[in-house]
């Protein structure tokens, strides 16, 4: 009730102010069902955070607004709307600024001087260009009082904000909280409903590929994608090697990666079979920084988790490396696991296919490398498969050979093999044919033949398989080679081929060896005994080179001709002929005791060995060929052979031979001479080894006396080396090398040879 005493003008002014205020109710209460009504007309989160933002900052009267909503995966605000020039989102920590201090605190903020507060970030200013002077700023809740978000505007355009201000924007933002979260929840659903929706498309185009190469790359390629990652790998396991490996990498060159399946993040996440997630890598230990190092790139997050199969074996790992926008969360990988569920069956199924791919392509590479002929048939006994030798030895283009029936192939004079085809059929088992003739076209070769059958896992039959080698040149070369060398050394040589044959050089050790007076002994016991006697001394002397696995090369009428090293050559070859040599010597001497037992004359050799470069191959004509040596050094190991009269020797080596030898013999240096036809010298030895205490009695006292004979002779010493010379004949009268030095020191003892003498003798005979 009015007080009467009242002044007139102060009841007024109250009424007014009531009127004012109702004014202010009503406008308020409107404003908010406009904002209940505008809400519920729109569609998308976007539309209603717009619609907000414009009606609090007309309403508001400032120049600009927005409104922040919090992602709780990445503990963000972000603002999707903003007025103005700034048409793009912006996200900051929502802990960082005077937004994320009002989401925090739950507290709305007036501001009066933006860049006197220390709660405002003033790098958002920095990057729009646009001048913060005060803000006002509330706490978006929900009717449970849960904080979603804040809303601000800024720079009222007169005056300041106000309580009023704050309460208006509290009131308007909470009148648009139901909205905003309706609008958030189907803008969820939808985003689900995309992302699954693109998980199955993604899923399905990816299990369409079965090469295993382009599977991994665009498996790796979408995992990046769905995950916002910048580069992603996947490993599998090699059960072989026990590592992870990876074909390809992305954001890398494509090289393959790997690494043991127990060691760092991947192989840990392969060895316990659980996830890892790991915000900021160089703080983690299990991390290796080596591969940045290596690489140039910087890993800040990590992503890791198995890939199980069907039966919950993990077949290797996926790994997702640096997520845009901040650390992998929850989402992502559950998101990652169910990808590489899906995708599991289908690496499983490609790396299948490159396993029997590879069985394939390495068996197709084995028959096609292969030198025999494989030939298949199927069922029907048709031909199904001909190797690259079974055209070449069947002289036949595929088109000429596959699908054709093997009855109607092999015909006529081939029908022994369909024969051996159909007992294969109606027995089951191997059938073998060796050295058999089979026609191919007017060439008759000589094969060795397999037929065998083709069983499936579970024995059923698939058909046949034969499978030929051609001996025709093998057979040709054992008709030749049998008459030059022990079958044991023709077989080893039938292993290098027809190219064995042919000429080449080789280092070898020709040995030579010829009856001492065979004319006479021809003469005493005519042509039949003649030729008895060379049977019967060759038989001896040929075992003795075939022991050692030396060549004959031929019989010049009493004369041998052989090599070691050839066709087939040994570390030993110099030995193998010394040795050789020896126990010519010594078969020649107990034969020699039969004989004379027997009241026949004895025989007696020379050997000339010799060790040089020489030439080797089948030399002749068309009609008559002959696996024969040829060179220098052929012609002096015969020059060694007839030198051994001159010498009284049995068994001379050249300085090659001897520098070659790696057994110790009973050996001297003889001289160095000049053949006939040479200028260079060659130093010449005697081997001694046959002899016996009986033979040569105190040889080794002997043999010193010869080499200090032979070294002051070479010194012009006469006197001094005829007198060593004479040590050895007093040792051995019958000596006749020392002979020999005797009357050469007594010869230059009466005619000194001169200051260019050099002690070289030159032979003058063959």
């Amino acid at each position: 009730m009015n007080n009467p005493s009242e002044p007139i003008e102060h009841r007024k002014r109250a009424t007014a102010e009531r009127d004012q205020e109702g004014r202010r109710r009503l406008r308020h209460l409107e404003l908010l069902l406009e904002v209940t009504r505008r809400m519920a007309g729109y569609g998308t989160l976007d539309q209603v955070l717009q619609a907000l933002v414009e009606m609090t900052t007309t309403e508001l009267n400032a120049e600009r607004g927005s409104l922040f909503l919090n992602d709780p995966d990445t503990n963000e605000l972000y603002s999707r709307v903003a007025q103005g020039n700034i048409q793009r989102e912006i996200r900051i920590l929502n802990t960082s600024g005077v937004a994320g201090y009002v989401y925090t605190a739950g507290e709305a903020l007036i501001i009066h001087d933006a860049y006197a507060d220390d709660r405002f970030n003033r790098s958002i200013d920095e990057q729009t260009g646009f001048t913060t002077r005060n803000i006002l700023c509330v706490p978006i809740k929900t009717v449970k009082g849960e904080i979603i978000g804040v809303a601000q505007t800024l720079n009222k355009r007169t005056g300041k904000f106000t309580k009023q201000d704050l309460n208006l924007l509290e009131a308007m933002t909470s009148q648009g909280t139901l909205a905003l979260q309706s609008a958030q929840f189907i803008e969820r659903m939808q985003s689900i409903r995309r992302q699954e929706m693109e998980f199955i498309d993604v899923v399905s185009e990816v299990t369409a590929d079965i090469k295993l190469g382009s599977l991994l790359q665009k498996v790796m390629g979408e995992a990046t994608r769905l995950l916002n990652a910048e580069r992603s790998t996947l490993f599998l396991n090699d059960e072989k090697t026990s590592e992870l490996w990876s074909e390809v990498g992305q954001g890398l060159e494509s090289v393959q990666i790997r690494l043991p399946n127990h060691l760092g993040i991947a192989g840990a996440v392969f060895s316990s079979g659980k996830a890892i997630n790991i915000p900021y890598a160089y703080a983690d230990l299990r991390f290796n920084p080596a591969f940045d190092k290596k690489t140039g790139y910087f890993t800040r997050s990590i992503l890791c988790v198995p890939i199980v199969n069907k039966h919950g074996k993990v077949i290797g790992v996926t790994q997702v490396l640096n997520k845009r926008g901040g650390p992998f969360t929850g989402e992502d990988e559950s998101r990652l696991r169910a990808f590489t569920a899906q995708i599991s069956i289908a690496l499983e199924n490609a790396k299948l296919f490159a396993d029997v791919q590879n069985m394939k392509n390495y068996n197709e590479a084995m028959l096609e490398s292969m030198s025999n002929a494989v030939i298949t048939l199927d069922e029907a006994e048709k031909i199904a498969t001909c190797n690259a030798a079974g055209l070449r030895i069947l002289r036949v283009t595929p088109a000429q050979i596959l699908q054709k029936p093997a009855v109607e192939f092999f015909a006529g004079s081939n029908a022994w093999v369909q024969e051996k085809l159909k007992r294969v059929g109606e027995t089951q088992t191997t059938e073998l044919a060796m050295e058999a003739e089979l026609m191919v076209g007017e060439e008759r070769l000589s094969v060795n033949l397999t037929a065998l059958p083709l069983l499936s896992a579970e024995k059923k039959r698939l058909g046949s398989m034969l499978m030929l080698e051609d001996i025709s040149s093998e057979k040709r070369m054992r008709s030749t080679m049998s008459r030059l060398m022990d079958p044991g050394i023709a077989d080893q040589m039938l292993a290098g081929g027809v190219d064995a044959l042919g000429g080449k050089n080789v280092v070898a050790t020709v040995l030579f060896s010829d009856i001492r007076g065979f004319t006479t002994i021809t003469e005493a016991l005519g042509a039949q005994g003649t030729v008895a006697l060379l049977n019967e001394y060759f038989t001896l002397m040929v075992d003795c080179i075939q022991r050692e696995e030396g060549m004959l090369d031929k019989f010049i009428g009493d004369a041998i001709m052989a090599a070691f090293g050839i066709p087939v050559g040994h570390d030993d070859d110099a030995d193998r002929s010394v040795r050789t040599s020896i126990a010519m010597i010594r078969e020649l001497w107990n034969w020699n005791k039969v004989r004379l037992t027997e009241g026949k004359l004895p025989v007696d050799i020379g050997i000339g060995l010799n060790t040089d470069n020489v030439v080797s191959g089948t030399i002749g004509s068309k009609k008559r060929m002959d696996y024969t040596i040829i060179g220098d050094g052929v012609n002096l190991a015969a020059r060694l052979e007839s030198a051994c009269k001159q010498y009284g020797a049995h068994i001379l080596i050249s300085e090659f031979t001897y520098k070659q030898l790696r057994g110790t013999y009973y050996s001297r240096e003889l001289d160095l001479v000049v053949v006939k036809g040479k200028t260079k010298p060659v130093a010449i030895y005697e081997v001694l080894d046959y002899h016996t205490d009986e033979s040569y009695p105190q040889m080794t006292d002997a043999l010193r006396h010869f080499r200090s004979g032979l070294m002051k002779y070479r010194q012009q010493k006469w006197t001094d080396a005829r007198n060593e010379f004479g040590e050895v004949l007093a040792l051995n009268a019958q000596d006749k090398a020392a002979k020999m030095y005797v009357e050469r020191c007594d010869h230059f003892l009466a005619n000194p040879p001169g200051d260019d003498w050099d002690g070289v003798w030159v032979m003058e005979s063959k």
